[in-house]
């Protein structure tokens, strides 16, 4: 499987993606520039966090509006996965690729640990290698990872199960329903604060990210060998 790692100005989570995705999955994979027009020969998009373009106006705003970005919308609509850590989630949902915006802390601070997840749905192709219920633990590092959407949206997002993580024992940024981690109604665009790629080896603290890699390969494997 051959993923593309967008790189915007201001992005900083790119090498970790890639050292995940390559040094871990085993898994080829290359940087591609915000100002790139194609994402022809690659399996899977992969947004980083960071600060695109400074965060100015709101996290993800500008980078919305990057060269590569209608590349990502058409490959999101042939069904590809589409995966967004923290500013990618930002960047996805700022898209319209996914519903919803992650709003300020409700502390206004910063926030950088690590927290308790549990994985509500464990039947999608980004957590088929956890188990329904499962409590991982990743890193969180951000300023604006408040999620919020209206009432009709929720209820949507809780009837097609489209809540994938949750945070555990603490709220740390207020978000609605300790929402950590949405996937769009097709269920090949996800996006999640937290950051997997930040915990693929037991030297960084924890290796929960792992399963989530060897999710989205498993199943891309599945997918091809069925074609």
């Amino acid at each position: 499987m051959k993923f593309a790692v967008i790189v915007f100005p201001g992005s900083n989570c790119d090498r970790d993606l890639l050292w995940a995705v390559k040094e871990i999955s085993k898994q080829d994979a290359e940087y591609v520039r915000h100002d790139a027009t194609s994402l022809a020969g690659y399996d899977g998009v992969l947004l980083p966090g960071g600060f695109s373009y400074g965060d100015y106006l709101r996290c993800g705003a500008i980078a919305r509006f990057s060269a590569i970005m209608p590349e990502v919308i058409r490959f999101a609509a042939e069904g590809k996965p589409v995966f967004g850590t923290c500013n990618g989630f930002q960047i996805l949902t700022e898209a319209g690729l996914l519903p919803g915006v992650l709003k300020k802390n409700e502390s206004l601070k910063f926030v950088c640990k690590t927290v308790k997840l549990k994985v509500t749905n464990a039947a999608t192709n980004f957590t088929s290698q956890y188990k329904q219920g499962e409590e991982i633990f990743l890193p969180i590092a951000h300023g604006e990872g408040n999620y919020y959407c209206d009432a009709a949206t929720l209820a949507k997002l809780k009837k097609n199960n489209q809540i994938v993580f949750t945070y555990e024992d603490e709220n740390p940024n207020g978000s609605l329903e300790n929402i950590a981690g949405i996937i769009n109604e097709r269920g090949n665009v996800l996006g999640m604060m937290p950051h997997p790629e930040r915990a693929v080896e037991e030297l960084l603290g924890s290796a929960s990210g792992i399963k989530f890699f060897q999710s989205m390969v498993e199943n891309y494997r599945k997918v091809t060998s069925n074609g």
